[in-house]
């Protein structure tokens, strides 16, 4: 048997198939491994920001109930196996490799010609270690769009669509309609769509559902919330009214992703997976999403952000400039070459003081120098590490380090940063 370094070597060299969509091959893989994700009870999340929160939020607030959840997400930051876990505990790094030679010898026995990608091989191990565990629910994220992503096997108790706006455009369509049918392609007959999609996505999302019986709750129009403080709010859903919630993640687009998760929660409360007030009270105050406005150092403090297209930034500028405004701010900048990273620059670099371009370690990455034009007079560091070092340099004890335009590049900034301060 393989050990954990060579099951990763393994599973990434899949990525040279790289994104082929379509639910053919997967289907074929759980139909040779026994179809374990129709032994399971799920909810099932797309969009273009936010997914992995409310994720986490759904899980967090079904686990605190005593349900045993599950939880597909993707990317991971540090580790493969922060993708799947269960109860908030990863898969552990034996299990992975168990698994990836039980699929690997069934699918060879029984059809050794097919290929198939990364995240086909990767959301089957995740389904069979779900059903393995016997979890109550499990909740998965879409990796990309949501038509022919190959988690839209599964038919879930409910859909959620956090949001659409522009990016994958290679993927997913150049407008904002043909992204929004994508997405809404998790819809499933009878199925109810949670969604805080809004204008033409909406309507897009309205008219899929319609057309097969699918009942939406869209924020503003079934649910809605308000901020009443700092990471504070109310709620008012379809069976319950909350007030005084506190959520333990930075940023009023957390209060949007919260009411959408809570609105999830309120449609599987009457599915047969009832969750107390107080068990939403006490998992929101408590709630910690890798990458997410998350802070890995105090003095000086450096803030990792996954924020990776227009809309994600916008939001993320819009946080630094209301939360940080008098620091010393330094930007690194990483992104991935199929990006719109020059309104990503042209949005964030004039709300920093400095800004620092880098490359991290993935063939998908863009180099520095081609950024430039959109961020004048931006240093230009060979990779993560060195771009960490200058910022130390430059900020100060009392500085923000900022580190986003991709999870790559937060996620290594995450591994090393203690090597670094």
């Amino acid at each position: 048997m393989r050990d954990f370094s060579a099951t990763l070597e393994y599973l990434y060299g899949l990525e040279k198939f790289g994104m082929v969509f379509g639910l053919e091959n997967i289907s074929r893989i759980l139909d040779i491994m026994g179809n374990p994700h129709k032994a399971l009870k799920a909810v099932h999340i797309a969009g273009t920001n936010g997914k992995g929160s409310v994720a986490g939020m759904i899980a967090g607030m079904l686990r605190e109930e005593g349900y045993s959840a599950g939880a597909y997400t993707s990317p991971h930051l540090v580790s493969f196996t922060e993708r799947i876990t269960v109860n908030g505990e990863e898969i552990g790094e034996a299990e992975v490799v168990e698994l990836t030679e039980h699929l690997r010898e069934k699918i060879q026995k029984k059809d050794k010609d097919r290929f198939f990608t990364f995240f086909d091989f990767t959301t089957a191990i995740a389904f069979e270690y779900f059903r393995r565990k016997k979890v109550d629910i499990a909740v998965i994220e879409t990796g990309l769009g949501g038509r022919l992503d190959s988690t839209n096997v599964i038919e879930p108790l409910v859909s959620v669509i956090t949001n659409v706006s522009f990016d994958h455009t290679a993927y997913l369509g150049n407008t904002i309609e043909a992204i929004a049918r994508e997405k809404a392609g998790i819809i499933k007959k009878g199925v109810p769509v949670v969604t805080g999609a809004a204008d033409v996505p909406l309507d897009i999302i309205y008219k899929a559902a319609k057309g097969i019986g699918s009942p939406v709750y869209s924020l503003w129009r079934n649910f809605s919330y308000e901020k009443t403080g700092e990471q504070a709010m109310s709620y008012w859903g379809p069976s319950r009214a909350l007030e005084g919630i506190r959520v333990n993640l930075k940023g009023d687009h957390q209060l949007a992703n919260s009411a959408v998760a809570l609105c999830a929660v309120d449609v599987l409360s009457t599915a047969g997976f009832p969750v107390r007030d107080g068990a939403i009270f006490d998992s929101l105050s408590r709630i910690r999403c890798q990458g997410r406005l998350e802070e890995v150092r105090q003095r000086p403090t450096v803030l990792i952000d996954g924020a990776h297209n227009p809309s994600g930034i916008h939001v993320l500028t819009e946080f630094i400039k209301a939360c940080y405004g008098d620091r010393k701010k330094i930007l690194i900048f990483g992104v991935m070459k199929d990006k719109e990273y020059d309104r990503m620059l042209q949005e964030i670099v004039p709300a920093m003081d400095t800004t620092i371009l880098t490359k991290p370690v993935t063939e998908r990455a863009l180099a520095p120098s081609l950024m430039k034009t959109y961020a004048k007079g931006a240093i230009v560091a060979e990779d993560t590490r060195s771009a960490l070092r200058t910022a130390k340099t430059l900020s100060g004890e009392d500085g923000l380090i900022l580190v986003t335009g991709s999870f790559y590049t937060i996620g290594e900034a995450k591994a090393i940063i203690h090597d670094i301060f």
